[in-house]
């Protein structure tokens, strides 16, 4: 007897029962601390684990899946029922999520034609592809198999999407031939809630204040049935040039207290935000383009780190009281480290690192990043692309809104200003002679949510006008700064930073860390813009516009003894990069 949804209460096992679940994201924090944040959970008074799935981490390429590592799903559900937990599966194929294009691989924007999240044959067959691997690892932990999977989601948030009438029966179906057996969710936002929903699948809301109209609205349109709040906010993710969210902890108690009191079930999203390493944020469309930070920290109850905040504690008293029983003890928690400064003492100009990069590629038009035939021709993903062309006269450049997201303007090597989503003109200087022109554009993050998906290719994705002449015979350089391309920068002849380096430059230094390493804080100030790895290891962008000042720096990620440090920095360095104890979200605006 798996969940059962027939009347007002769930029950599990023939038992009434309550969710009372948060969000954890495997991908979102090293595989060594998954054990500590799911302990933390129940010691909280929780009793369900909700995940989401990211197919763009699995199956990077076509055809290369990956469930290694920090990646291995299945040691995740296992450690979930070890610690005593159950599970809410969202496998997609569309999760949100605030990552990159909502967790869909853009490899799928190499076809001109595609529609991203309907029965569109190109999207149909990449999902099939996918969920024949993906589902066969997660159909055995299913609770009628004796595993801790629950309940299952069908896609995410489709009711604000809705494009395809035919879609969500086709993610459906999909799910249950092969094997998915338990309960099927839907969960939609207020703006999706009236076009959500799938027959044979229980439909649930998100919201972050109480909002009554929407719960009326469930309760008439699915009478009889239990209510779940399958997101209920507990903070929001930063953008960058913005502040940084908090969602005061009085305000979440208040919320989880009423609908405790309703009767009603919950799922915390997030109870641990954790970070987005690498290039994997994703961005927001409206108003305006905006993306998103390195820190996942979403105000939730536990922080970044994994440390307890006021909400944590606040909560775990409420849920203490609401379950009348003893909760299992709060695990200590883990040291910060403020480890002395390591200073960067080498430098390699971005133009002497072409050569470690792939092939460049000649073409008379420009290509965007996801075209390019780079990656067994999956084309390019994240990162920089830099396009290079020449001319002969200066004048006026425009990007015409082609630069995805932001360029910085070279001629011959000198820096001429940036465009990016408000500055759409420049102005090339004199000269008669053949110059170069090169536009280094930077992939900032593909839009997570909303209508317009299908357009989130990056790079230059059209004319780029030279006094209302469009440039053309590009040389283009994938940047993606894979850990292979950070590997290969040991032969590249580096400088040491006496000499005065030009800019954008890769800079090199070590950390040595004594002992057992231990999470830390890393702050760059005097640097500008640009992408920390730590071993080889993409830590994540900073940028001064903040509000984020200090990346998270977990100790799995560092050796005992030497770490090599190498940044990418786009425009002034100071050097050094200096290790604090804690951590440094910005300014901070309430919600």
């Amino acid at each position: 007897m798996g969940l059962r949804v027939n009347s007002s209460q769930f029950s599990l096992g023939g038992e009434p029962f309550r969710i009372l679940g948060g969000s954890l994201h495997y991908f979102r924090l090293p595989r060594a601390y998954w054990e500590d944040r799911m302990v933390k959970m129940k010691a909280c008074g929780l009793n369900t684990l909700t995940v989401d799935v990211p197919w763009s981490l699995h199956q990077p390429e076509n055809g290369e899946f990956r469930f290694q590592g920090g990646l291995d799903i299945e040691a995740f559900l296992h450690l979930a029922a070890e610690v005593g937990l159950w599970v809410i599966l969202r496998p997609g194929p569309y999760i949100g999520s605030d990552l990159d294009l909502g967790g869909l691989p853009s490899w799928l924007l190499r076809d001109r034609e595609m529609q991203l999240r309907t029965t569109y044959p190109g999207f149909i067959a990449a999902v099939n592809e996918y969920f024949d691997k993906l589902i066969p690892k997660v159909v055995p932990f299913q609770f009628k198999k004796g595993g801790p999977i629950i309940a299952i989601q069908v896609e995410n948030k489709y009711g604000s999407y809705a494009k395809d009438g035919n879609y969500m029966s086709f993610i459906k179906e999909a799910l249950q031939e092969r094997g998915i057996r338990e309960v099927l969710l839907t969960s939609d936002d207020h703006e999706g809630l009236k076009y959500g929903g799938i027959k044979g699948a229980l439909r649930t809301l998100n919201l972050q204040k109480m909002n009554h109209d929407d719960i009326k609205y469930l309760e008439a349109v699915q009478p009889n049935s239990p209510m779940l709040v399958m997101e209920l906010w507990t903070g929001r993710c930063d953008g960058w040039g913005g502040l940084h969210h908090s969602f005061p902890a009085e305000d979440l108690i208040a919320v989880v207290r009423e609908i405790l009191r309703r009767g009603m079930s919950i799922n915390l999203y997030m109870f641990y935000g954790g970070t987005n390493f690498g290039f994997m944020n994703g961005a927001l469309a409206n108003p305006s383009y905006k993306a998103l930070v390195t820190s996942y920290d979403y105000d939730a109850p536990l922080s970044e780190a994994g440390d307890y905040t006021p909400k944590y504690h606040l909560l775990r008293d409420l849920l203490s009281a609401f379950n009348n029983e003893i909760l299992p003890e709060m695990p200590g928690v883990r040291w910060k480290e403020e480890y002395e400064a390591a200073i960067l003492f080498q430098h390699l100009s971005l133009w002497d690192a072409l050569p470690y990069t792939h092939k460049p590629f000649k073409s008379q038009f420009p290509v965007n990043m996801e075209n390019l035939p780079v990656n067994n021709g999956n084309g390019q993903a994240y990162g920089y692309t830099l396009y290079e062309t020449t001319i002969t006269r200066g004048g006026s450049l425009k990007s015409e809104r082609n630069i995805q997201d932001r360029a910085m303007v070279f001629v011959n090597q000198s820096f001429i200003g940036i465009f990016h989503h408000r500055n759409l003109e420049l102005a090339v200087p004199d000269g008669k002679e053949k110059r170069t022109l090169s536009l280094l554009v930077e992939n900032c993050g593909r839009v997570h949510y909303g209508k317009d998906m299908d357009d989130q290719r990056k790079g230059i994705v059209g004319d780029i006008l030279l006094n209302n002449m469009p440039l053309r015979d590009f040389t283009i350089y994938s940047l993606d700064m894979t850990p292979g391309f950070i590997d290969s920068l040991y032969r590249a002849p580096w400088k040491s930073v006496t000499n005065k380096p030009s800019f954008p430059s890769f800079f090199q230094g070590r950390l040595f860390v004594n002992g057992y390493p231990s999470d830390t804080f890393m702050k760059l100030p005097g640097w500008s813009k640009g992408v920390v790895f730590v071993n080889g290891q993409n830590v994540g962008r900073y940028w001064d516009a903040g509000p984020q000042q200090a990346l998270f720096l977990p100790g799995p990620f560092l050796n005992s003894g030497m770490n090599q440090v190498i940044v990418f920095e786009e425009a002034e360095a100071d050097f050094k990069i200096h290790f604090e104890d804690s951590p440094d979200l910005g300014m901070t605006v309430d919600i």
